[in-house]
């Protein structure tokens, strides 16, 4: 239900748009490649994981800090930079759409086979999983994504640091910390996948602006000062995920002969016996239903989202107002998922791949143009980036752009 406008909200009660930013991100990249690279290269990699936050965060903070300094969207805010921004950004979100729904949705239906049984066709269960999820948006829309999240993160973070902290007592191993550069295409392609996934890909920010004009619609008291505090937390909590996941596969799987396998079931089963590797099978079912409801939050946020952008976008460009084009989009969405996976569910590492890749690529796009639309005449000046949150967004600009040519150079 809407909060109350004339009651003074608590702290927990405003935050929303930075947990649905956190259970949109806690998805693939953390419980699949941020596992990989703990299993893979062992704590090698933790530069990567913090260094990438570090540089993307200004990118992502604008989006909740320019929604709630404006009372619109980026997305409104690219078409004031022009008409050429918003149609570029329609093509790449149309291109990606939905091989990241389709990667979200076929990992949860593997979840969901290891947990529930019933089936162990993952299209069967990828098109129960998408159907509830749509029966959700329509009876709660905003709101129940709101509350939900809530508790999702709160189980998903106390069962991942018990996982941890049994993980640790319960290792012989002694591990280096030293810092790795993948060598060779097969591990800098990794290297960039995991870039370009973690937290998020920078696209997410757009999500997020449309989130924080929902939640400010519907709390007056959620100003500009508030939704950053709201993203801090959410992004402090991925970047501590991150961590666990890294040090679950690095305590568990680093040095030893068994490998990840491809194909969603079977890669479910591994992921929660890594869990209960540590913590007993008595934790089994516990364990299943969080990495599961993690998994299922990312599917569910990725699903109302997509549409809600591209709902958007569409009205930017046809300067109409339709109520529909949100269950236009969204249908548009279920079904191009299902024919992927339906037709091209061998290839979806494959296309996994090419979206996290292409999400990494892109990421200077959105930089650069989140930058330049926060820093800008469309942006009251008080919410301007200060000096400090313009050098860090001038070096992350740099990073992006600098892994960009090294991967093109490496490939």
């Amino acid at each position: 239900m809407p909060l109350n406008r004339n009651t003074k909200s608590n702290t927990f009660q405003l935050l929303g748009p930075g947990l649905l930013f956190a259970g949109a991100s806690i998805g693939v990249s953390h419980l699949v490649m941020s596992t990989r690279a703990g299993a893979d290269f062992g704590f090698g990699l933790l530069w990567a994981l913090f260094l990438v936050h570090l540089f993307k965060y200004p990118f992502f903070q604008y989006g909740p800090r320019y929604a709630t300094a404006t009372g619109e969207s980026l997305l409104d805010g690219y078409r004031k930079l022009g008409k050429g921004v918003l149609i570029f950004y329609f093509i790449l979100s149309f291109v990606v759409m939905f091989t990241i729904q389709a990667a979200v949705t076929i990992v949860t239906a593997g979840l969901a086979i290891n947990l529930f049984g019933l089936t162990n066709n993952p299209i069967t269960w990828s098109f129960i999983i998408s159907i509830i999820g749509l029966l959700i948006l329509i009876v709660g829309r905003y709101n129940l994504l709101d509350n939900l999240m809530k508790i999702i993160i709160i189980i998903l973070s106390v069962s991942t640091i018990t996982a941890v902290l049994v993980a640790v007592f319960n290792t012989d191993k002694t591990f280096n910390f030293a810092q790795i550069l993948p060598q060779g295409s097969i591990e800098i392609s990794f290297l960039i996948a995991f870039l370009g996934w973690m937290p998020a890909p920078l696209d997410i920010s757009i999500w997020h602006s449309l989130w924080a004009i929902e939640k400010r619609n519907d709390n007056l008291e959620f100003n500009t000062k508030k939704s950053i505090f709201d993203f801090n937390i959410g992004y402090l909590g991925t970047i501590f995920l991150g961590f666990c996941f890294i040090a679950l596969g690095a305590l568990v799987m680093y040095g030893s002969e068994e490998k990840f396998s491809a194909n969603a079931g079977q890669f479910a089963h591994q992921l929660i016996g890594l869990y209960t590797e540590n913590m007993g099978e008595s934790m089994h079912l516990v364990i299943g239903i969080a990495a599961f409801t993690t998994m299922f939050s990312t599917t569910l946020t990725t699903l109302d989202a997509s549409p809600r952008a591209m709902s958007k976008t569409t009205e930017l460009l046809s300067n109409k107002r339709n109520s529909k084009l949100y269950w236009i989009w969204i249908s548009i969405l279920f079904i191009g998922t299902m024919l992927i996976l339906k037709y091209f569910i061998s290839e979806m590492g494959a296309l996994i791949k090419l979206a996290t890749i292409l999400s990494f690529l892109t990421a200077p796009f959105y930089a650069i143009i989140n930058f330049l639309l926060i820093s800008g005449k469309h942006t009251p000046k008080e919410w301007r980036p200060s000096l400090g949150m313009k050098i860090l967004s001038y070096l992350g600009i740099i990073f992006l752009i600098g892994f960009n040519v090294w991967y093109l150079l490496n490939l």
